[in-house]
């Protein structure tokens, strides 16, 4: 694919970082992660093709990817804890390291029984978020398992649920907006108590006699990213291969989006004038 020219700086910048290869690793939970913490609460099933998380009164669990990542489309089959999940928090994110971290968040924090999940998405660049989204969902993400996707790329991020896109966070650094573009960042989940924010600001807490809470993955997939597994991996992933990296939303995905924020959004924080008296964000006016 050629790149067009209003897009070659881009690549150009992405190329001089020059460690990362292309990957197609779709598979095994064994291959692509390792279980970080919860003493045994997290596990893989079915010959590596299951992992769960588990929360119980002493711990929560989680993992972390085997790869770090500069740019990708990651894609992650999540079946999310049932029945009364009220002060619980399934995440899902990207995230570098060090006091200027850059993040893109997926987290779901839980509810009373019968009432909705809610989807909180997040931006960090250099160690600043505040760029909270929430959203409700279509469906009951604890009958079956739904893909969340996070597509990042040199122009944009792109959440996505079921391909629908809810959100997108454009590049634009040329007006001054900081962008993850720079820090590889690792694949990391978790199930984890907090209740002192989680359900409906904290007012709900965790009902223990539920316990134990599971949450479900299956079918991760990074064919479309450029990894790397090691620091002292020195090779090139080439942007003019992959149409991937310079995937923006079409005039059917844009619908789909206005479709989701307007009947399903509950909170953007660029319409927060109570949190942000002094004016609103630099990219909620591009």
């Amino acid at each position: 694919m050629a790149v067009p020219a209003t897009k070659k700086p881009l690549l150009l910048s992405f190329l001089g970082f020059g460690f990362f290869v292309l990957v197609a690793s779709a598979g095994s939970f064994y291959e692509s992660f390792d279980i970080t913490w919860g003493d045994g609460r997290a596990d893989i099933y079915e010959s590596g093709q299951l992992l769960t998380c588990t929360l119980d009164k002493v711990s929560g669990s989680g993992f972390q990817s085997k790869r770090e990542y500069l740019y990708g489309k990651i894609d992650m089959k999540l079946k999310l804890v049932a029945g009364n999940s009220a002060g619980t928090v399934t995440a899902y994110y990207l995230s570098s390291k060090g006091a200027t971290w850059d993040e893109i968040d997926f987290e779901f924090l839980g509810n009373l029984t019968g009432q909705p999940y809610t989807i909180h998405t997040n931006v960090f660049t250099g160690g600043k978020g505040d760029r909270e989204m929430q959203f409700r969902l279509w469906f009951d993400p604890t009958a079956g398992f739904h893909t969340y996707t996070v597509h990042w790329n040199p122009l944009n991020i792109i959440f996505l649920v079921d391909g629908i896109p809810i959100r997108v966070f454009k590049n634009n650094e040329k007006n001054g907006v900081a962008y993850p573009t720079s820090q590889p960042m690792k694949i990391y989940s978790s199930l984890w108590e907090a209740d002192d924010w989680a359900t409906q600001g904290g007012r709900v807490k965790t009902d223990w006699s539920n316990a134990p809470f599971r949450a479900h993955y299956r079918n991760f997939d990074d064919k479309s990213s450029c990894s790397r597994t090691s620091n002292l991996t020195w090779v090139t992933c080439d942007g003019n291969k992959n149409s991937w990296m310079w995937t923006t939303l079409n005039d059917r995905q844009i619908g789909q989006m206005n479709w989701v924020q307007k009947e399903f959004m509950i909170y953007n924080y660029c319409t927060d004038y109570k949190r942000f008296p002094q004016g609103f964000a630099k990219e909620c006016y591009l």
